[in-house]
């Protein structure tokens, strides 16, 4: 995060999907990074049930005493459920299907006010007050007329959305959570000359990826979480787009707009 130019204090919220170490090793060594450098905010962090035990412990036995509170909020195996929400975003749990109990996210954008054509209202001489009405979608009853809001306003852009599913095998309870989505994160840890090593692992491959992504109807599919065997994701890549055409193996540091 420091290398990108991320700020720690930007994080209120983390969502650690399971718990092999690859996964939250790290987390204990954020918050108390995030301590050191003077954070009194509390954080939000949802995971599996045993997260809470794990990182109490790991700061008990070194001692540690953070300058904030930790809130935890412990995610059920199999539940679906929204775990965060508030007036711009919300953000669910689903359960994916891995050797150990594990959650995927799905990150959903509100509907947004629609956009007001401020200079043509001023110009017309709608009040002012009217301006927040309008915005909602209403129209304005005045001396017998009425001020349409279509007349003052266009349509916001339609919500994005973003779902994230780190280790999973390919399971059809994933494309129902996903199903919809701008961009669909998933493992694509394997290509398909090692399934037999995929299925025993429960990991997905580039071509499962793609089947969720293909099945589900998402706008753009990010592939991540390759074995450290492979070199690049070109493989990936290859095998991936024989399905969904819109395939992207992502690098750590970058940015995409989510559109």
């Amino acid at each position: 995060m420091r290398k990108f130019g991320v700020s720690f204090n930007r994080i209120t919220h983390v969502f650690i999907s399971h718990l092999h170490g690859d996964h939250f090793f790290g987390l204990v060594g954020l918050l108390s990074t995030m301590h050191l450098m003077g954070r009194v905010k509390a954080i939000h962090i949802y995971g599996p049930v045993g997260l809470k035990e794990i990182i109490q412990m790991q700061l008990e036995v070194a001692k540690g005493k953070l300058a904030y509170d930790l809130i935890f909020r412990e995610i059920e195996p199999e539940e679906t459920s929204v775990l965060f929400e508030d007036d711009k975003v919300s953000v669910a749990c689903f359960p994916l299907v891995h050797k150990i109990p594990t959650s995927g996210f799905r990150i959903e954008e509100k509907e947004r006010e629609r956009t007001l054509l401020a200079e043509k209202a001023r110009v017309d001489g709608v009040k002012l007050e009217y301006f927040h009405r309008l915005k909602k979608g209403e129209d304005i009853e005045e001396d017998g007329t009425t001020i349409s809001h279509l007349d003052y306003t266009k349509a916001a852009e339609p919500p994005k959305s973003y779902a994230y599913c780190s280790d999973t095998a390919l399971s059809d309870k994933t494309v129902a959570a996903v199903a919809g989505v701008n961009f669909l994160y998933h493992e694509a840890t394997f290509i398909e000359a090692l399934r037999d090593r995929a299925k025993a692992t429960k990991h997905s491959t580039a071509r499962d990826a793609a089947e969720v992504a293909k099945r589900a109807k998402v706008g753009k599919l990010l592939m991540g979480h390759l074995s450290a065997r492979y070199d690049s994701g070109k493989q990936h890549l290859e095998e991936s787009k024989e399905v969904f055409l819109n395939s992207e193996c992502v690098e750590d540091g970058q940015v995409i707009e989510v559109i």
